[in-house]
């Protein structure tokens, strides 16, 4: 195993993210709130990776890809332009973004287990996350050779290669949750199938879902606090592990694992029941939600403002800004399930088109945003606008190119 350091994106670390496979269920048991949901995530983690070239606190420009701390796998593309908008929404995202989609992924595992059984669900899993994490994988190195060609090395494919092939690792960028997902997943399958009074268990609960979304949101900050403060002391935040192509966040796991653990739990009692019902608690107080996902999110950013003035030390900053992440993570879910709950009651063609191909979008907009970032270095503008017409000639591009290539019944059947 091996581990590198890189500084975050901004001030909450990387605006990683990721992406949820559609579920197939039938239409009967689909929440239209949290598709579309899952689907606006998905555009967001593209507004967060389309914005990385324009943060702040961003490091030189190395001159190899070899170079300590390889920071070129978070900032593939490093403009001159800087904008704080860049560096407070990479904030926003690293915070809530990745266990959104872990907490949502579990919301089905339970009902696909019961209707599927642990064998087929882990045969299904395998080919909708081991086959695009693959792809995803092989993509890598085109969404990075810009960041090569920053280096000002020879320029040529073949050097690029070289250089590839001798780092020792390979960064798959986003793609890194999808393994993790699977990980998961094949642990919510031999549970099922080795312990299956533990889900039973857990299923249980889910039908007694606590009513209350402030108690549901204390337990899980609770749980949390307790999963990842102990790892942040003893990894630091910034610390990243792999084995092979297969990256995570050292810090993180146990984090992202309570996450997707409730997302079961809550799944199992049914998706819209008690407070995850579009007319109950939660959707009803929305704002209130709202406000106390921009108050915990500002806790953060000050937190860490203090960490970098020096005026809170590194131990000192690893348990207020440990548990200032854990409250903000909760507080922008529960504000984000809570506005789509609210909020969406009809169907809208674009947001299914965008839920339909959100799959296809996360595994390859990554290659469009660094060669547009690229492409925009030596324009004279704004970071602003650099940042606009990243994000929006990536996601049209990532976009149409999944609608085309689901056309094909066998990308379909995966994507």
């Amino acid at each position: 195993m091996s581990s590198s350091e890189v500084k975050p994106v901004g001030p909450g670390g990387e605006g990683a993210p990721v992406v949820l496979q559609p579920d197939k269920a039938p239409r009967s048991t689909y929440s239209l709130a949290i598709g579309y949901l899952r689907g606006s995530i998905v555009a967001l983690v593209v507004v967060g990776h389309s914005m990385i070239a324009y943060c702040l606190l961003v490091p030189p420009i190395q001159t190899s890809l070899h170079a300590a701390p390889r920071a070129w796998v978070l900032y593939p593309v490093i403009d001159r332009q800087r904008w704080l908008g860049a560096s407070l929404y990479a904030g926003f995202a690293d915070t809530c973004l990745i266990s959104l989609f872990f907490f949502i992924s579990g919301l089905f595992v339970w009902r696909s287990l019961k209707r599927q059984g642990s064998a087929i669900f882990l045969r299904e899993r395998l080919l909708r996350l081991g086959l695009p994490f693959i792809a995803a994988a092989l993509l890598a190195p085109l969404a990075y050779y810009p960041a090569y060609l920053q280096t000002g090395a020879n320029p040529s494919p073949a050097a690029f290669a070289r250089e590839w092939l001798s780092l020792g690792t390979w960064w798959v960028g986003p793609a890194w949750f999808i393994w993790v997902l699977l990980v998961f997943d094949g642990l919510a399958a031999l549970c099922f199938h080795f312990l299956p009074r533990s889900l039973k268990d857990a299923a249980r609960l889910g039908g007694r879902t606590l009513p209350s979304p402030v108690a549901s949101f204390s337990l899980l900050v609770g749980v949390t606090s307790l999963a990842y403060i102990p790892l942040l002391h003893l990894v630091g935040p910034l610390t990243w592990s792999s084995v092979g192509p297969f990256f995570f966040q050292t810090s993180r796991p146990l984090h992202y694992a309570v996450y997707f653990t409730a997302g079961i739990i809550v799944g199992a009692g049914g998706i819209e029941r008690d407070w995850l019902s579009p007319d109950g608690a939660l959707a009803r107080r929305w704002w209130v939600w709202a406000v106390a996902g921009l108050i915990t999110y500002w806790l953060f950013i000050v937190s860490v403002v203090l960490a970098l003035t020096n005026h809170m030390s590194l131990a000192q900053w690893e348990t207020a800004g440990g548990f200032a992440f854990v409250l903000c993570c909760g507080a922008l879910g529960f504000a984000s399930f809570a506005f789509s709950l609210r909020f969406v009651k009809a169907r809208r063609a674009w947001l299914d088109s965008l839920s339909r191909n959100a799959y296809g979008i996360f595994l390859i907009h990554m290659v469009f945003v660094t060669w547009l970032q690229y492409a925009l270095l030596a324009a004279p503008l704004h970071a602003a606008l650099k940042f606009s017409l990243v994000f929006l000639g990536a996601l049209a591009l990532s976009w149409g190119a999944t609608a085309a290539l689901r056309r094909l019944p066998a990308v379909d059947r995966v994507i």
